[in-house]
């Protein structure tokens, strides 16, 4: 079974990620402005079911592939590390918009592929993950549950988002400060995946 500490670790990992803005959030929070909150909720069906099948997908494969080259974890460690620098200096450059609230709902398909497709899949299986949640199934299994315990609220976050922007309720937000925001967020845990990477 995983430690305290290894869960603690693991519900940070998976909320610093799913709460950070991407594909499927973006989804997420366009399905909220064009089609409000209730129409919306399947949706995060979609996202759940696309996360387990990536997440595990990559997960057995890394856990096999660990075997042969036994650096591959450390590896993986760093460029996740590296690509979440990117992605916390990207955010800080360029604002995220929502797609125009006149285009055409986002589907359950649409919303599954993406997130079947999200590198975040890859990031979760390879590195927030512990290496035990691919061989053991009753770590696996306690994962899992906490991660799909996580991202139901922060999905359900991502769309009341999108709908209040439809509705005109968020006048006040300031987008630019909210995303640099986030940006820290991301730095900050792409330093300690960095760190736990070397040490």
């Amino acid at each position: 079974m995983l430690s305290t500490s290894a869960i603690a670790l693991l519900a940070v990992g998976i909320l610093v990620v799913l709460i950070t803005p991407g594909p499927t959030n973006t989804l997420l929070a366009a399905a909220g402005l064009r089609q409000g909150m209730q129409r919306s909720l399947p949706l995060i069906a979609a996202e759940l079911a696309g996360y387990l099948v990536s997440i595990s997908v990559w997960g057995h494969f890394l856990a096999q592939a660990a075997h042969a080259w036994p650096w591959l974890p450390s590896l993986l460690r760093v460029a996740a590390g590296l690509y979440i620098a990117y992605l916390a200096v990207d955010m800080w450059r360029a604002a995220v918009a929502l797609p125009d609230s006149t285009q055409q709902a986002s589907g359950m398909r649409t919303l599954f592929v993406a997130t079947l497709l999200n590198p975040k899949g890859l990031l979760f299986a390879g590195t927030i993950f512990p290496a035990v949640a691919f061989t053991h199934l009753p770590a696996y299994a306690m994962a899992m549950l906490m991660f799909a315990c996580l991202l139901v609220p922060i999905a359900l976050a991502w769309i009341a988002f999108g709908a209040a922007l439809g509705s005109g309720k968020l006048t006040w937000l300031n987008p630019v400060k909210m995303q640099r925001g986030a940006s820290i967020v991301l730095g900050v845990f792409s330093l300690s995946l960095a760190w736990a990477a070397l040490h």
